[in-house]
Formats: C-alpha cells, sequence, structure tokens
C-alpha cells in the first residue's frame, strides 16, 4: 500500500466496458517524511468516492484488480482508503 494526494480527475468518453462505473482519478505519491505531494503522478480507479485534495491509500497490481472486484480488469492502481489523518513518530538517535 502507498500514501497518495489525489490531484485531479480523468475523464474517458471511451474506455474498455471493464471500467464502466469507475471514477478514475489522478493521483500524486505522498511523501510522508516532508508532508507533501512529491513524484509522478499515475490514475487510480477510485472505489471509495475520494476527491480532489484528499490523501488516500493506494494499492496496485493483483491487489488493485482485487479492488475492482474483477480479477481481469486492467487496473493497476485503486483507491483503496481516504486518510484523516497520520501520526508519524520520528527518533533522534
Amino acid at each position: 500500500m502507498k500514501v497518495g494526494e489525489v490531484i485531479g480527475s480523468v475523464w474517458a468518453t471511451r474506455k474498455m466496458e471493464k471500467l464502466s462505473g469507475f471514477k478514475l482519478m489522478l493521483v500524486k505519491p505522498y511523501q510522508v517524511e516532508i508532508g507533501k505531494g512529491q513524484g509522478d503522478p499515475f490514475v487510480a480507479v477510485d472505489t471509495i468516492g475520494a476527491g480532489i485534495g484528499e490523501r488516500v491509500i493506494v494499492v496496485g497490481g493483483s491487489s488493485a484488480r482485487g479492488a475492482a472486484e474483477d480479477s481481469h480488469c486492467p487496473v493497476d492502481a485503486a483507491i483503496i482508503g481516504i486518510i484523516d489523518d497520520m501520526e508519524i513518530h520520528r527518533s533522534d538517535g
């Protein structure tokens, strides 16, 4: 699982039938250490109704296909959770 930040929506007027009914979101990897999104954005299927600006939990590969409830669905990333808060404990060791 990875943490990401939803930065936009993706509209596709034509897409594979198995993707019908899924909202596609543009997600930027979220760097917990620095507290902001950083890295190349990617498209993820939204399985829970995330909104722009929300931090989310994203799974990839077969876990993403499982989240889409179809092992043959062409999904590489899926949003499976919306993060309310994170607490990070650092040691200065």
